[in-house]
């Protein structure tokens, strides 16, 4: 996470050593309501873990996605929508575990009755490689 460099004085001579670290911009987070918040990842690991209770994903996948999604969304700008990163969950989730997909997508997308299950399956169903 860090680059360890030896470094010299050219005044004194004195020898000593520098860590360097990546300093990402702050990112800010544009909620449906109009607000905006700065990204938690906390929040995004606490829904993920919401999504995958009980199922077999590990912590160690829940981190990697965590990273691949705020990877993602920091190519968009400094501040992103809260629906680009739901979609970039969704995507994440799609190839983690269906059933994890459809938790998150139920709440995100605000499933109200069973047909809008029988929706999200029909396209999870599409967009999954064959068999």
């Amino acid at each position: 996470m860090a680059v360890r460099r030896r470094r010299e004085c050219l005044a004194c001579g004195h020898r000593f050593t520098t860590f360097e670290r990546v300093d990402h911009a702050p990112l800010a987070v544009q909620k449906s309501h109009g607000g905006t918040e700065p990204f938690d990842r906390r929040k995004l690991i606490g829904g993920l873990h919401a999504a995958t209770k009980g199922r077999s994903v590990s912590e160690t996948e829940l981190e990697q996605i965590a990273t691949r999604v705020e990877d993602s969304v920091r190519l968009l700008g400094s501040t992103v929508t809260s629906a680009s990163i739901g979609v970039a969950v969704l995507d994440e989730l799609r190839t983690v575990d269906e059933v994890s997909y459809l938790r998150f997508a139920s709440v995100y997308k605000d499933f109200d009755a069973a047909a809008d299950f029988h929706r999200e399956l029909a396209l999870l169903e599409k967009s999954a490689p064959p068999s």
